[in-house]
């Protein structure tokens, strides 16, 4: 197991790097210059040379590339220009705010999209499976910066049940985690019919039903558990979107989270946060993957890690 948990961390170690060497070279090459709007239009020559000397901007790209490389090493994300603190600080301040939306959207859907796609499966070809496909691919055409507004303006603004935005009760957590898991909700409801659908065709599902079993047994204990390996790669990848793309919905939402950060630092040119978020972001993809891979062998004892 240890071994196996070295060869993936391993593997992933050259698209971190990759992932790292583009966000630098992009946040270099992305013009504009953030000692100047640090310091304002008004600010004279030498005070610009002497900040962009103090954090290092006068220097060439390699160089500045090398120092950043080696602070990764080291865990030394650099100082945030914006808010004169470790990157790493600033970033794991904002973390669990990304995470616990991240979590309640993926509770959203596989709320909707588990018992949607096994409904859908059970009455393929029928009005329910059709109603069914066609609110998935109303899930699917309605992106995230059309849905939230939307949202907004029926529950908080009309209705007045929900706060427009902001991080505080439960109640601030439904219509961001609403928005942001809606169209994983319609991705995962396709992928469980479809699997769903291949198991209910295989003999051993046959042979169940001739021994007397109810057709929810047969659904539920044998078809579905068997579909979990195609489920659980979809659930991980998505709960990977799901920190990756918290950008819009937490722009949208004023939600305290990275993806927020991750703007605020793009606005600024705050070259070492917004490299911060990202590979925060790289990391926590690569090990929920690493994760799922684990959870295959549970739920499926056919499995076997090499």
């Amino acid at each position: 197991m240890a071994r196996y948990i070295s060869l993936r961390l391993a593997y992933s170690l050259p698209a971190l790097w990759l992932i790292l060497t583009m966000v630098f070279l992009l946040a270099h090459i992305v013009p504009g210059d953030p000692v100047q709007q640090m310091l304002g239009e008004g600010a004279t020559a030498s005070d610009l040379y002497q900040l962009r000397h103090a954090l290092g901007l006068d220097q060439s790209l390699p160089v500045q590339y090398g120092h950043y490389l080696s602070g990764v090493v080291r865990g030394h994300l650099g100082e945030s220009f914006r808010f004169q603190q470790p990157v790493l600080h600033v970033v794991l301040e904002h973390y669990p705010a990304t995470l616990e939306l991240a979590l309640a959207a993926l509770i959203v859907c596989c709320a909707i999209g588990i018992p949607a796609g096994i409904v859908a499966a059970q009455h393929r070809a029928t009005s329910t499976d059709h109603a069914i496909g066609f609110f998935t691919l109303l899930g699917l055409s309605i992106p995230n910066f059309a849905l939230g507004p939307l949202l907004i303006l029926v529950f908080s603004v009309l209705i007045g049940w929900l706060p427009v935005s902001g991080r505080g009760g439960f109640s601030h957590l439904i219509l961001p985690a609403v928005t942001l898991g809606a169209a994983l909700a319609a991705i995962l409801t396709r992928m469980v019919r479809i699997s769903v659908l291949e198991q209910l065709g295989s003999d051993y599902v046959r042979t169940a039903r001739a021994k007397g079993l109810t057709e929810r047994a047969v659904l539920l204990r044998h078809a579905f558990r068997n579909a979990l390996i195609p489920i659980l790669t979809i659930l991980g990848l998505q709960f990977g979107t799901l920190l990756a793309g918290t950008i819009v919905t937490e722009t949208i939402f004023s939600w305290p989270g990275i993806g927020r950060l991750a703007v605020q630092a793009i606005e600024a040119r705050d070259y070492p946060l917004l490299q911060g978020c990202i590979l925060v972001i790289a990391v926590s993809y690569v090990l929920v993957n690493l994760l799922t891979d684990f959870v295959y062998a549970f739920a499926d004892p056919r499995v076997r890690l090499q």
